[in-house]
């Protein structure tokens, strides 16, 4: 049962409890709500269905939502929110805007397409099966947004002043600086890293009264002493190994941040003859729109303009979905670059059809799997993953790559949180899975004597 206590300003926690998905987070003050975060649920059924059910607070009684960054679990639930009579406007920085209207868009159109499908085939128990959101909802919502820049600060309905200040998880990303009621809130959104390949480290925050802080690895560490674990040096290892049995590399990832990564790796490894020669291909074009983006928001992140150019021509590009479908018949070996990142979506499902089965081929996992997902089942070791209502064994081999993740580790987090100047009253950890939720409470209650809760779903608590 959800707790509540009494206050002057409050925090419902609407999402990311106990998960890494569906952030939301509504903070009330003076009589006006603010919703920070508007992210989809994805991973496990029971989570899928909460995408589905009433929101807990009625879209029209909200008079704003300020977004952290554009990843679907902190976004992909805005077209449900406007369509369902949200009328205030979205706050995010133009990096964010610019890419949620490619996130968005493509989110409902994958949905669209999975509907269509599930009713051409009977396989939804709904008649007829319906997408949560089409794409033309999604690119509506997108006349919400009020974009403003990094640490420019916007008031929102006369009873918040909030603030972004770059995060460095990938372009726009930003934690969030509300001041209300004479109290000072932080959202961390996601936390980038100290040295991420690409993007700028989070900046700092030196005060919160109530801090919201995520916990993705919030029991990781993302590297040891051990250079036998460097990423880089275990994508060469790894591809080096599976061209040598003439194999197919298949490499979900996500079509923002990590699918640019990943290119601008292996252009590295092509630089220093690292990897053997191959054909390269990124078949996401929501990826290859946000690879555009990178040139456009060029000061977030490390890659000069002559790096952006070359690395992202390392991969061809696939542009339609006929070409997408002739890469299936062709033998190795090759690397596709392909979303969705957990496989919950996208391509590359239809790339993991081809050759999972075939033990020459390899699967390349180079991020996050959330509980629940294909991506999470392939991690564990399934002998076989369904895709489109039918089993595919799964008979590839299969790596994993750490230290590729665009999240702080805890070590990472816990720096972040030593630049505060004083403990926040109030500490609360969100966007983990139980045990990573836990571990990083354990390690800033012993670490830093703060007082820190992990809420559950659905969780109000009042605040003095």
């Amino acid at each position: 049962m959800a707790k509540s206590t009494k206050g002057t300003a409050s925090l419902t926690f609407l999402g990311a409890t106990g998960t890494v998905t569906g952030s939301k987070m509504l903070l009330k003050a003076g009589g006006r709500s603010l919703l920070v975060d508007c992210g989809l649920f994805q991973g496990l059924k029971a989570l899928r269905l909460r995408n589905w059910a009433p929101l807990a607070v009625a879209p029209r009684s909200i008079d704003g939502v300020l977004l952290t960054h554009a990843h679907l679990d902190h976004s992909g639930y805005l077209p449900v929110l406007v369509k369902q009579g949200f009328s205030g406007r979205v706050h995010s920085t133009f990096g964010t805007r610019d890419l949620c209207k490619i996130l968005l868009a493509d989110a409902g159109h994958l949905q669209e397409e999975e509907a269509r499908y599930a009713n051409k085939h009977a396989l939804s128990r709904h008649a007829p099966a319906l997408p949560l959101y089409t794409r033309q909802e999604a690119l509506a919502s997108m006349s919400s947004f009020s974009p403003v820049r990094f640490r420019q600060t916007v008031q929102i309905a006369d009873k918040f002043s909030a603030t972004l200040v770059p995060a460095g998880h990938l372009l726009g990303a930003a934690s969030a600086i509300v001041d209300t009621a004479g109290r000072r809130f932080v959202f961390s959104g996601d936390l980038g890293r100290q040295h991420d390949v690409i993007m700028q480290p989070p900046s700092e925050v030196e005060a919160a009264d109530y801090l919201v802080v995520e916990s993705t690895y919030g029991n990781r560490l993302h590297h040891a002493a051990d250079p036998g674990r460097d990423p880089e040096a275990v994508l060469a290892d790894a591809i080096t190994r599976a061209v040598a049995r003439g194999g197919i590399i298949v490499i979900p990832a996500f079509a923002v941040g990590r699918a640019q990564a990943v290119m601008y790796l292996l252009w590295r490894l092509q630089q220093r003859r690292a990897i053997p020669s191959l054909p390269i291909y990124l078949n996401s074009p929501m990826a290859a729109d946000a690879t555009r983006l990178y040139q456009q928001h060029a000061s977030e992140h490390r890659l000069t303009a002559e790096q952006c150019r070359a690395a992202f021509s390392v991969a061809h590009i696939v542009k339609t979905p006929e070409e997408s479908q002739a890469l299936n018949s062709r033998v190795g070996p090759m690397l596709i670059i392909s979303a969705s990142g957990m496989a919950t979506g996208g391509r590359v499902l239809h790339h993991l059809k081809a050759f999972a089965p075939d033990p020459r081929n390899m699967i390349l996992l180079v991020g996050f799997q959330a509980a629940g997902t294909r991506g999470a089942s392939i991690e564990a070791g399934a002998d076989a993953i369904k895709i489109h209502g039918q089993y595919v064994p799964l008979r590839a081999e299969v790596v994993k790559i750490e230290g590729l993740s665009a999240h702080a580790d805890y070590a990472e987090i816990l720096d972040w949180l030593k630049a505060f100047k004083r403990p926040p009253r109030q500490t609360f950890i969100t966007h983990g899975e139980p045990p990573a939720a836990d571990e990083l409470r354990r390690r800033i209650e012993e670490s830093l004597g703060w007082k820190v809760t992990v809420p559950e779903y659905r969780d109000h608590v009042e605040l003095d």
